[in-house]
């Protein structure tokens, strides 16, 4: 049983974790944040995440704004996390973050879990009590977060990053969905309210039993990724011209991305000629083999801030095949650079693209369609150009700002809803 119960706690955290898009976002524009909140409405809010900056992932992105524009309008925000590697030369790097003890992910180097830590949390929670915790992640460290606040009676919204049902057939685990399901279904619920990053997800997961859940969307930086940022320089370096089509993905070089598929689409494109190149940025466990087999694609590693938008920007199409995905950061990065993205019809892509206007979207889980859809760009650059053109204002409203009013207005609520019960 103990055997089982450290293979169920690895799975759950790992599927947690596995979400984290280790792309660039360490280098960001400062929000404008609006109007900060009235004195009386001034709250402590605890954030808890097994991911936290300067990690580099999709979740760690989305928690550093969401904080940064929490104290922009006025709020005491403070972090509870695992200690990371960078924290190892000295003290925290910001005064308000509460450190807990971590351990390596098995399998995934440079993921962390967060070890139980209810009764270290407790105790800071005495000394320094806040008006309402939210739990970014659903490891170790979210389960005793949720169990500590309970316990002292403490308001808690829940993030819900882990499509669950997806992850299974990547990762052999398809026995284990009732279990995973079964566990988060109780930790979410446990909670005052769960937010979800589409209102397609908040169905799914009502129909599965989850309660209290509120959509909370993404935002996008329109300063940083911009279409102004197109660089012939770093094109001719990967031997294009200005006429010639360049792929792009970004994300996790891992089986749960489905990248096999993004390469089967290029290989099409290639043969309508025109598309030349073939980049990848990120990093993961598939990385290698991919670069074995397929020697005349860009491989370019971890990149953040300035470097990666010239990246997105110098492309011409996005592919992005995953079928994973609670969002999906990067549908927005790339259409606020002007790219044409290849997407299946779910997450952030069916909220934000429209058909064959500022975009492509395929039916679900459709392999062949996906191919297609690419192979349409390749062949009309009439219609690829007029897509390129069209994306970024599509997206211009995604704004954090707005976000962040949206994730205030959620912790609120919940600390409403608790005092009305007391």
């Amino acid at each position: 049983m103990a055997d089982l119960a450290l293979r169920a706690a690895t799975i759950i955290t790992m599927i947690s974790a596995i979400d984290r898009d280790p792309r660039g976002v360490a280098t960001q524009a400062r929000l404008e944040i609006g109007p900060g909140a009235a004195p009386a409405s001034r709250r402590c809010v605890c954030v808890v995440s097994e991911t936290y900056p300067p990690e580099i992932n999709g979740v760690a992105m989305t928690l550093g704004r969401l904080v940064e524009g929490l104290r922009g309008r006025g709020h005491a925000v403070s972090v509870v996390r695992p200690r990371q590697r960078v924290d190892r030369r000295g003290p925290p790097r910001d005064p308000e973050e509460f450190l807990v003890q971590g351990a390596p992910l098995p399998g995934y180097g440079g993921l962390q879990i967060g070890l139980p830590a209810a009764g270290a949390l407790r105790r800071h929670w005495i000394r320094h009590r806040p008006d309402v915790v939210y739990v970014a992640t659903e490891g170790p460290l979210g389960w005793s977060a949720v169990r500590a606040a309970t316990r002292l009676r403490l308001p808690v919204v829940s993030g819900f990053h882990t499509n669950f049902h997806s992850y299974a057939k990547h990762y052999h685990a398809g026995w284990f969905v009732r279990v995973v399901a079964g566990y988060l279904r109780r930790f979410h619920n446990r909670t005052t309210a769960t937010v979800v990053a589409t209102a397609d997800l908040r169905a799914r997961l009502n129909a599965l039993g989850f309660t209290n859940l509120s959509v909370l969307g993404r935002g996008v930086d329109g300063q940083l990724f911009t279409p102004e940022r197109r660089c012939t320089a770093l094109r001719s370096a990967w031997g294009v011209s200005e006429h010639d089509v360049v792929v792009l993905y970004v994300g996790r070089i891992a089986p749960e991305k489905n990248l096999e598929l993004a390469i089967e689409a290029y290989r099409a494109m290639q043969l309508r000629g025109g598309t030349r190149r073939f980049v990848l940025v990120g990093d993961g466990p598939q990385r290698a083999s991919l670069q074995q087999r397929h020697p005349d694609l860009v491989f370019c590693g971890l990149l953040t801030g300035q470097q990666l938008a010239v990246h997105y920007a110098s492309a011409d199409v996005f592919l992005f095949p995953s079928e994973t995905e609670t969002f999906g950061n990067v549908t927005l990065e790339a259409m606020a650079s002007g790219l044409a993205v290849v997407a299946y019809d779910y997450a952030a892509a069916r909220m934000h693209v429209t058909h064959g206007e500022t975009g492509m979207l395929v039916p679900y889980g459709q392999a062949t369609a996906f191919v297609e859809a690419a192979v349409t760009l390749a062949r009309s650059p009439l219609v690829l150009a007029r897509v390129r053109r069209r994306a970024p204002a599509s997206v211009a409203r995604a704004a954090w700002p707005q976000v962040v009013e949206r994730f205030e207005a959620i912790l609120l609520d919940a600390l409403g809803q608790r005092r009305g019960l007391s």
